[in-house]
Parts: structure tokens; C-alpha cells; sequence
């Protein structure tokens, strides 16, 4: 599916639960409506990275286009289909929380189930096209080898993918078979110079500012890729662009927006500012994709940094995603202890709290990640983030726990049904019950603009969701 969650990114989550209260078609058209298209199926934005999959194919003179999958057929002569995905089986957080809690497969694997069985990707196998997947989910495909066969697979590219994609299908066109699987070693990912520059909108206006994070946590693949940062140009040709496609935002996207510019942990006051001044110049509204807790806290004590971009942009709500992972320092030494970085990790606790309330006073609204199920992980560290959370109640923001699941139980069929510890589920209610505080609060300016019809729909939805959660905090608290 290709959709711009009403020009709302959060929205997007959904995508990753059943559906819940309402009927799947009714959740889908919440959640990821069917986007428009032109006369040959080109969708009128697109996620970010077929883009840059669309742009370096088009850069080395292949004839290529992102389709909207329901369009396929308009295009019976294509010799290969290129497929990207954010988390094609349900595996990545916090798809594989929803499932574990409710035994049910969420709607994001549910619809590329369907996708690659339906009568459009059964006509491509048949008459020999071949298929390639990447994007940031294509290690879920190696816990899947009955489906690569069953689907016809010919590529896997898990990594950055702009210049191995280019001898990928030129092997193919040539009439070579490419390998199985590749995977783009930190030797491997291109360049700044080899990073195309998008040729049509991407969704909701997200532009890539820098790639890679120096920090090494544990648990994420991006810290293996070295970091590099776009020139002004780059991103203000890649805005330009959304710009021309009708796209009146822009999302900044890096794995930490605050060290653009930067040479390790420390954010760099002079880049900040030249970048956000020259999205200001666009006159856009603006939001984030992730901030570091740590940059957040030294950016404001240092230079203000935080209150003045926010400043820069008027007076409303902005959102971005930040990772508090944990709120034991015990574990946060063990998996991530450049986390807090320029800090010590021995101050984690106080750097999460510092960062968010720097965020509520200048109206960005985190939407943050919890990690529980860790393998190392003992009750009294699920204890410490539970004491985290309830201290982080006077701060607006959304705050969602991640279960951890090992990727060796993902081969099985019934992975997802492992029971939470208590205090797991103690964890669980008093999130639910921080989001709800926060919820009006938070919904009344991200719907302002919002679809009339759909904004009622979820209305009612976040109005079951806060019934139901009344029995689900209950019943965590007797156990």
C-alpha cells in the first residue's frame, strides 16, 4: 500500500496493530487511505526510500517509476518489480508489541500478504518478471525462506540500496541472474556525492538531512553506518521538489535530526540554524523525524537551540520521535552506553527527564519508544522504567513500549505468543495511562486540519480506546 495517513505521519502507526473496535476496511481507511494517482499509476507522493531507489535508477538511464500497487497491470511489459517496506511480516516494533498482546496479525503484514498474492503479482511471476525486495525490513525476509520460495524472490537488499540497485537490474536486463541476497557492508554504502537526490514528492514532504549515528546502541542497525551529512543544496533541491508536487510541509529526517552538521555527539550551532533558517524560507510547517535525548538537552543548556528553532516556526505543536528505551541505567549501560552521550550514561534517568521538559516548553510533542523483553533485562529495570514514565507525567507527549522479541524466535509460528511479566504489563498500564492524560490535548491541535469525517472517526475510536483501557489498567493494578 502507498498512502500519506491523511497528511498526518503519526497516523501511520496504526498501520501496525489489528484492527481494533472498528472493521479492517473502515481501520484502513483511518489509517492508510489509497493515495492519488495519475494516468499510468504513479502515486502523487512516495515513501522516501523507492524515491531514492526511483532516482538512482532513473540517474543511470533505466526506465523506471514507482507504481502504486494497485496499478501494476497498466505496466505488463516491466521485467522487474522493485519492492520496498517498512516491516513486511510484522516483525519490527511496534508491530510485534500488538501482536504479542493481542494474538492477532496487524494490518501492515495482513495487507502485503494479500499484496504479493494478489492477481496482479501472480500475472508478474508468470510471465518471469523478477522481484526485488529491500528497505529498511529486509532482514525479516530471512526469517521467512518458505515465502522467498513460495513468492518467487529473486533479490534481497538489505542495507542502503541506491548503488547496488542499479547492478542489481541491469544484471537482470541483461539477462544475468543477480544475487540472492546481498547485504551492503559499511564499506559499501554510498557516498554523499552517490546519494541521489529525489525526483518526485516523497510522503508528507520528508527530506533526508544526514545518514548514520555514532552512538553504537545495541539493539539498532543504524549505528553501523558511517555518518554523513547532505549539503543545504541537496535538502532545498529535495524540498523544492515536494514543493512542486503540492506537498506544503516538510519533515526533516535523520536518525537525529540535532547533529546535522555535527561531528560526533556535540550539535553544531551554526548548521542547526542554516538548515532550519532555510526551511523557514520555504515557508513550511515543519516537524521532525528523530531527536536524541541527549542532543536535545545539550543543544538547549548550550545554545537555546531547541527553543529557538521551535521559535523560528511559530507558535504550535510540532512533533518528532525520540527513544528513551529504558529507564534503568543498569541495562542502559549493557545496551546502549552512548545513549546519553555527551552525558554519562550513569545520568540517563536525568537526561530523559531534562530533555522532555525542554520539549514542553517549546510545544514539540515526542512521541517516545520504550524497549521491554530485553534478554538481559530483570524485573527491577522494568521497575525503573515504570518510575521514569510516572515521572514524565507532566510533560506532553506520547510514550509507547516496545517489546523486544529475539530474532531467533521469529522462524517459529507462534512467536508472538509469549506472555508478559507482571511488571512488563505494569509497564504497559502506566504508559496507557500517561498517553490518555495527554491524549485531548494533543489530538485537538494534530486534527485541526484533518478531514472532518475522518477526524470524527478517530475521535470515536481514541474514545473506545480510552473505555477499554479503563478495564485494562484495572486489571494490570490487581495483578
Amino acid at each position: 500500500m502507498i498512502t500519506d495517513h491523511h497528511g498526518k505521519e503519526f497516523i501511520g502507526f496504526m498501520t501496525t496493530a489489528p484492527p481494533i473496535f472498528l472493521p479492517e476496511k473502515i481501520w484502513m481507511s483511518i489509517a492508510a487511505p489509497k493515495i492519488k494517482v495519475n494516468e499510468i499509476g504513479e502515486p502523487c507522493q512516495a515513501p522516501y526510500g523507492l524515491r531514492k531507489i526511483e532516482a538512482a535508477l532513473l540517474d543511470a538511464g533505466i526506465d523506471a517509476a514507482v507504481i502504486d500497487p494497485d496499478h501494476l497491470l497498466k505496466h505488463p511489459e516491466a521485467r522487474v518489480v522493485a519492492i520496498g517496506h517498512h516491516d513486511y511480516f510484522a516483525f519490527g516494533p511496534p508491530s510485534s508489541e500488538w501482536w504479542v498482546l493481542t494474538g492477532k496479525e496487524p494490518v501492515n503484514a495482513r495487507s502485503f500478504r494479500r499484496f504479493m498474492e494478489s492477481k496482479e503479482m501472480e500475472y508478474f511471476r508468470r510471465k518471469g518478471a523478477k522481484i526485488v525486495v529491500g528497505g529498511p525490513a529486509a532482514w525479516q525476509w530471512l526469517y521467512k525462506p518458505e515465502l522467498i520460495e513460495r513468492w518467487g524472490i529473486t533479490t534481497i537488499v538489505d542495507g542502503e540500496g541506491e548503488k547496488v540497485i542499479v547492478d542489481v537490474v541491469r544484471k537482470i536486463l541483461d539477462g544475468e541472474e543477480p544475487p540472492k541476497l546481498i547485504q551492503v557492508g559499511v564499506d559499501e554504502v554510498p557516498s554523499l556525492d552517490e546519494i541521489p537526490l529525489i525526483k518526485k514528492p516523497s510522503v508528507n514532504g520528508l527530506v533526508e538531512v544526514s545518514r548514520g549515528c555514532p552512538r553504537g546502541c545495541r539493539f539498532c542497525s543504524v549505528t553501523l553506518r558511517p555518518l554523513r551529512h547532505y549539503t543545504l543544496d541537496m535538502i532545498s533541491e529535495e524540498i523544492d521538489v515536494n514543493l512542486r508536487g503540492g506537498v506544503r510541509g516538510v519533515i526533516l529526517h535523520s536518525d537525529d535530526v540535532l547533529l546535522y552538521g555535527s561531528r560526533g555527539v556535540y550539535p553544531d550551532e551554526r548548521s542547526l540554524l542554516k538548515l532550519h533558517e532555510l526551511v523557514k524560507s520555504k515557508k513550511v510547517n515543519i516537524a521532525w523525524s528523530h531527536f536524541s535525548l541527549s542532543a536535545v538537552k545539550y543543544a538547549e543548556e548550550n545554545f537555546k537551540l531547541v527553543s529557538r528553532i521551535s521559535e523560528m516556526f511559530g507558535d504550535y505543536y510540532k512533533g518528532v520521535e525520540v527513544g528513551i528505551e529504558t529507564g534503568s541505567v543498569r541495562l542502559a549501560e549493557k545496551i546502549m552506553p552512548a545513549k546519553a552521550l555527551p552525558y554519562s550514561v550513569k545520568d540517563w534517568r536525568n537526561v530523559v527527564i531534562d530533555a522532555f521538559s525542554i520539549m514542553h516548553d517549546a510545544k514539540i510533542v515526542p512521541a517516545a519508544t520504550l524497549i521491554t523483553g530485553i534478554p538481559e533485562e530483570r524485573p527491577e529495570d522494568t521497575i525503573a522504567s515504570i518510575e521514569l514514565v510516572e515521572d514524565l507525567r507532566d510533560f506532553r507527549s506520547l510514550i509507547v513500549p516496545m517489546y523486544f522479541v529475539p530474532m531467533g524466535l521469529l522462524r517459529g509460528e507462534s512467536w508472538y505468543k509469549r506472555e508478559p511479566t507482571e511488571e512488563q504489563l505494569e509497564l504497559m498500564r502506566v504508559c496507557l495511562r500517561h498517553d490518555i492524560k495527554w491524549l485531548d490535548d494533543i489530538f485537538s491541535w494534530y486534527a485541526k486540519d484533518m478531514n472532518p469525517l475522518v477526524r470524527r472517526l478517530i475521535s470515536l475510536f481514541l474514545s473506545m480506546v480510552k473505555r477499554a483501557s479503563r478495564g485494562f489498567v484495572e486489571v494490570a493494578q490487581e495483578l
